[in-house]
């Protein structure tokens, strides 16, 4: 389609009511010609707030004297004062089967309290999530210790699309927000506790607000990467529509989406024999563990992986958690909490862009020839980004574009563009840029 004929189903779509749809393959775009280090003169920047993808933002522990290492565990462990940086800890991280790897796998982990009905840290573990407000505890750029400066995850967490950012005219808490959050925890269906994500959503909402005030009223845009995606939509779903209304002008989610993703199981199915006192264990308690499994929705009866004895499908997945080692209460926390969390995913009912890199290898299938998931599987590719399956990402012009109370929505191919590097990688990064500008510029007038 050429320009003319673009910008005629725009039309029709606005002045029909009906929802607006678009998707657009970025490389048959024009490219975009913006002026480094000044803002665009006829943009009137609305705030941006971050909310980074899994594993992007810091915590910081602090030990009580409730806290008792468990038997694997040096018994130093309780011995650390004050504040210590909990995650992304490179020292322990290089450390390991030794003293720091035991203290950090045990202070991380997370239980199940069924008296709670909720997750929540070791007892005698006070965490908090460093930096909220601002991009500085994004990633393990923080200037802190056991920070590693060769440490190639570095700047991975939004701190190239910061950069962007800075040179078309934001300015770090003057229109420039970040939501960091403790990626351990996730959310859970209405009616159930989920306290750490209920107090960052209340955190959101408040800084969203703030944003909004300091930018005299102006709504704000939240612009998300990976599991942030899922975050933002989370909490638009949970808030008001008048409040989503005043507040929110645009969601541009950047590696979303809408039915989970093969690669998590590949994880699980390496983890089943881990060390107790391993991350990959630790990581096996997370209250996030099953949140970006494949939904039935989106994979229905697809093989997805494969083994000689059967096969599992995303209907499958409690089979699948089993044989793996997880427990009957841990599959019950899967059908109760995760399972509805995935099925539920719907429009954030504010209008969106969602970007997306495909033409990456990105794993499909897992076939083991033996039943024993400590092998490593011959892996099946198909299309996506090399994380996120094309068929999850495609699932979005459903669930949302069809949705009648969506509104606007767009969707954005980067042909090339990885998981990581669509943030990173400045062909990527230059679209997505470019598709922040057009959210400020959009009016959505109907």
């Amino acid at each position: 389609m050429n320009a003319l004929t673009n910008l005629l189903v725009l039309l029709l779509l606005i002045t029909s009511g009906r929802p607006i749809s678009l998707s657009v393959d970025a490389h048959a775009l024009p490219p975009l010609h913006h002026r480094t280090g000044a803002p665009d003169a006829d943009v009137d920047l609305h705030p941006i707030v971050l909310v980074p993808g899994n594993g992007c933002s810091q915590i910081d522990a602090e030990l009580s004297e409730e806290y008792e290492p468990p038997s694997w565990a040096p018994a130093s462990c309780g011995t650390r004062q004050g504040w210590f940086r909990l995650w992304r800890n490179g020292t322990a991280l290089r450390d390991d089967a030794g003293h720091e790897a035991a203290c950090y796998a045990d202070q991380l982990r997370v239980v199940f309290d069924r008296q709670l009905g909720d997750y929540r840290n070791v007892a005698g573990v006070r965490t908090r999530v460093v930096g909220f407000g601002t991009t500085r505890g994004f990633g393990p750029d923080v200037a802190a210790e056991n920070d590693d400066p060769s440490d190639p995850e570095r700047g991975r967490c939004f701190k190239k699309m910061k950069e962007a950012l800075q040179e078309i005219g934001y300015e770090e808490g003057g229109n420039l927000f970040g939501a960091p959050y403790d990626s351990r925890y996730s959310p859970a269906p209405p009616g159930m506790p989920a306290m750490v994500f209920s107090s960052f959503m209340a955190d959101l909402r408040r800084l969203v607000e703030h944003a909004s005030r300091k930018n005299g009223g102006k709504p704000v845009i939240l612009v998300t990467h990976s599991k942030g995606g899922l975050v933002a939509v989370e909490f638009l779903t949970r808030s008001a529509t008048p409040w989503c209304k005043k507040y929110i002008k645009h969601l541009v989610m950047v590696s979303t989406g809408a039915g989970g993703i093969v690669v998590p199981m590949l994880s699980l199915a390496a983890s089943a024999n881990a060390p107790r006192e391993s991350l990959a264990a630790t990581e096996r308690s997370y209250g996030d563990v099953f949140w970006a499994l494949p939904s039935p929705k989106v994979f229905g009866e697809m093989p997805l992986v494969v083994t000689r004895c059967r096969n599992y499908s995303a209907y499958d997945i409690p089979e699948f958690l089993a044989a793996v080692g997880f427990s009957d209460d841990d599959i019950e926390l899967y059908r109760m909490r995760a399972l509805p969390i995935a099925l539920g995913f719907r429009a954030p009912r504010v209008p969106m862009t969602a970007i997306y890199g495909a033409g990456v290898p990105t794993p499909e299938q897992l076939v083991y020839p033996v039943d024993d998931f400590s092998k490593e599987p011959e892996v099946v590719y198909g299309d996506g980004d090399g994380a996120v399956n094309l068929a999850s990402v495609l699932a979005l012009d459903t669930v949302v574009g069809n949705d009648p109370e969506q509104g606007f929505f767009k969707a954005v191919k980067i042909v090339n563009a990885t998981h990581r590097g669509i943030i990173v990688d400045e062909f990527a990064l230059k679209r997505v840029i470019s598709e922040i500008l057009e959210a400020n510029r959009a009016t959505y007038e109907k």
